[in-house]
């Protein structure tokens, strides 16, 4: 009895000490989701200045244009995740879902998705169309947004 009361303490004991350590992991940065009023603010307002491209951020970023049901997009999202941790405090990865968001989906003339919009801090944007290997967006990121 003595026995299985032990050996309880010790398994409830080392349950908790393993999700005290989980509790310690970093905070690495994640995609960020766009609406309508965050893109206003963080990327160009449109509605205030709607013929001059005037980016609205403090460091470059990737805008992937997705919905929720297209499998490429599905395909690319898990890349972004890695490269948002990976290029964390360098660049913003940012997420817009095209059926919540159709307004920002129209200004941009989205017609196919995945599409991706990389910014840089200076010069115009440019959009990529279609699903990539991580190789390419680290290249992009690299050169168009790092200028590495």
């Amino acid at each position: 009895m003595i026995l299985a009361v032990s050996l309880v303490v010790l398994l409830l004991t080392a349950c908790e000490t393993k999700a005290v350590n989980n509790d310690k992991k970093e905070n690495k940065m994640k995609t960020i989701e766009l609406t309508k009023a965050d893109f206003l603010t963080k990327v160009m307002d449109y509605e205030n200045n709607p013929k001059e491209w005037k980016y609205l951020g403090d460091k470059p970023a990737i805008i992937d244009f997705y919905a929720s049901w297209c499998g490429p997009c599905k395909m690319v999202a898990p890349i972004l995740e890695e490269l948002a941790e990976e290029y964390d405090g360098q660049i913003y990865i940012y997420k817009v879902n095209t059926e919540e968001e159709q307004e920002l989906a129209a200004m941009f003339g989205i017609r196919s998705i995945p599409s991706i919009l990389f910014i840089p801090m200076e010069g115009q944007p440019q959009m990529a169309m279609g699903a990539m290997p991580k190789s390419s967006f680290k290249e992009a990121i690299d050169s168009v947004l790092l200028k590495k």
